[in-house]
């Protein structure tokens, strides 16, 4: 049953936590979910709720979920108060953090903070599935064809690139570790001097250097500001690691465009979805016919 069948009320009276509810209100600002803060006489919570169409974003709930306890437990995910998958909720204590946004990381002086929050992430239990942005690419790349979705203008011309990528990064392949891989900016939060990570709709694990690069890509931010990410991550300004999480934020860009065409055609948010990924494609073009392409592929497959 999606979450229309469930009414809020009757959800929140399920979870022990959350009965007698003195306030609910919505939180704005999600992009796939109904996020709702519950307070209640236990405390104050998150109640999220999903419809059936996310998973046509390759979004696995019990994978959600049961990563979101290992990164509870390392500290940097927000506790994990209730999961209802009968009723496609999830409830997870509030943090009482500032928000970040794309342009407050563009400001600066925060990637050592980030690359700690990353390095605690990785350091969790292995979590439940794997996670493969070439994989997701092509999967979407197939639902926008069966649906009739919409494609950006000379979207295939640039699967030769994205061939080229997976074999430059075959070459020093790191080791996997849990991985959050949708780091924007907004799920990032300030709270008592470090920085958290939420929402782990699409955590698997992954190599560390597509984190690097997807919170790179998601806030466009310099490319100076990553390489000092890389550098506080990896404890030195390494050459081919810096390229490496170019090449992956750059692939993050190509396949998160598929995304926002697959939610233009099947969300109920008054979000602009398509302009959303238009500006990732844009960017994603700027790069594949750049003039750092081809020095980025070889660079990542070489030793400092």
């Amino acid at each position: 049953m999606g979450r229309a069948e469930h009414p809020l009320d009757a959800v929140i009276e399920l979870v022990p936590e959350l009965r007698g509810a003195i306030e609910v209100s919505p939180l704005t600002g999600g992009l796939t979910n109904a996020n709702y803060k519950v307070r209640s006489s236990a405390g104050t919570f998150v109640l999220r709720r999903w419809s059936d169409d996310t998973g046509l974003l390759a979004i696995d709930r019990d994978n959600e979920y049961e990563n979101s306890v290992r990164a509870a437990e390392v500290g940097v995910g927000a506790p994990v108060t209730a999961y209802l998958p009968s009723h496609n909720t999830l409830v997870i204590e509030f943090l009482p953090g500032r928000t970040l946004s794309s342009a407050v990381l563009r400001q600066g002086g925060r990637m050592e903070a980030l690359a700690a929050a990353c390095r605690r992430l990785h350091s969790a239990r292995a979590f439940r599935d794997d996670f493969d942005m070439f994989a997701i690419q092509s999967r979407y790349r197939a639902l926008v064809e069966q649906r009739g979705f919409r494609l950006p203008a000379r979207y295939d011309h640039y699967a030769g690139h994205v061939a080229a990528i997976a074999t430059a990064l075959r070459v020093r392949a790191e080791a996997v570790v849990p991985c959050h891989n949708d780091l924007m900016a907004e799920n990032l939060l300030e709270l008592d001097g470090r920085l958290r990570v939420i929402d782990y709709e699409y955590s698997g694990n992954n190599e560390p250097s597509f984190e690097l690069g997807n919170v790179w890509s998601e806030s466009d931010l310099s490319p100076e500001a990553l390489e000092q990410l890389v550098t506080a991550y990896w404890g030195a300004a390494l050459r081919h690691k810096v390229a490496r999480a170019r090449l992956w934020g750059l692939m993050a860009k190509y396949g998160w465009t598929l995304w926002a065409s697959i939610q233009d055609g099947v969300s109920p948010l008054d979000f602009d979805f398509w302009g959303f990924g238009m500006e990732k494609y844009e960017r994603a073009v700027a790069e594949f016919d750049g003039p750092d392409f081809e020095r980025l592929l070889a660079d990542a497959g070489r030793a400092d």
